[in-house]
């Protein structure tokens, strides 16, 4: 019991010799020092591991051997514990459980990634800007961000994306699937951003934005500056081919059609 207790301490009473890593039992120090003496070293890429069960798994993935068979859909696996993981599919057990808000989950290091939603912890963090992860997929996605790197690209119009859920609703311009549906006049939109605006300013009575010149209120804060266009005269459409400018865009085109016959 004791032993196990400093599974769940910060503490851990052995601590290895050849390095700073400290372990929670004699055993384990045992297991671990083993790295260090190579007792249990892969004579095809030289990798130390911790026991002869480790480097019998571990040779498999030089082997290509798959002992272990999913008796539901025949896929092979290297190791018992990924077919173990693997069963879970099929049966939809979900032994951990989070001791915080009682959501469950299938795999040990999904409940781990979970708790710390609730701790706060994010241990991934990003060395250009600071910013800090609770995994590690969110840091190598946000390092996008950084190196402008677009791995997802569009097989119908070539625009390219950082993030594989920002080309499936790009994809959404070309196959016109509206998936997200109003429930009040069945109107439907392709992306739930457009349906929450749409909520807003057809069915909400909610007008919060006030122009400081006249007690008019508007839905959106767009039809609240094409209002204010009418106290303050502003003309921010210019033409390009001449000095002429508009207060509404309309104006533009009809000028650009009538005297640049642009759009014709």
């Amino acid at each position: 019991m004791n032993a196990h207790r400093r599974i769940h301490s910060e503490y851990s009473a052995y601590s290895c010799s050849e390095c700073d890593q400290r372990c929670s039992s004699q055993s384990a120090l045992s297991k671990h020092k083993n790295i260090h003496t190579g007792k249990y070293k892969c004579t095809e890429c030289g990798k130390c591991c911790y026991s002869s069960s480790d480097l019998a798994a571990h040779r498999r993935s030089h082997s290509g051997e798959k002992p272990f068979e999913c008796s539901v859909c025949s896929k092979r696996f290297t190791q018992a514990g990924n077919l173990a993981r693997h069963g879970r599919i099929h049966s939809g057990e979900k032994p951990y459980k989070c001791h915080m808000c009682d959501k469950v989950f299938s795999e040990s290091g999904h409940l781990n990634t979970h708790i710390r939603v609730h701790t706060g912890d994010k241990p991934y963090k990003c060395h250009m800007c600071d910013k800090a992860f609770i995994e590690s997929r969110q840091l190598n996605t946000h390092m996008r961000v950084h190196t402008g790197d677009k791995p997802y690209k569009c097989h119908m119009c070539d625009k390219v994306f950082s993030q594989s859920g920002v080309l499936n609703r790009h994809m959404r311009v070309h196959t016109l699937d509206k998936p997200y549906k109003c429930s009040l006049c069945n109107k439907s939109f392709s992306q739930s951003s457009d349906l929450q605006k749409h909520k807003h300013r057809v069915h909400s009575n909610r007008r919060p934005y006030h122009c400081p010149y006249c007690r008019k209120t508007f839905k959106t804060n767009i039809e609240l500056k094409r209002h204010v266009h009418h106290h303050t005269g502003a003309k921010p459409y210019s033409c390009r081919y001449c000095s002429e400018r508009f207060m509404w865009l309309v104006q533009l085109k009809t000028h650009l059609l009538k005297y640049h016959n642009e759009g014709t």
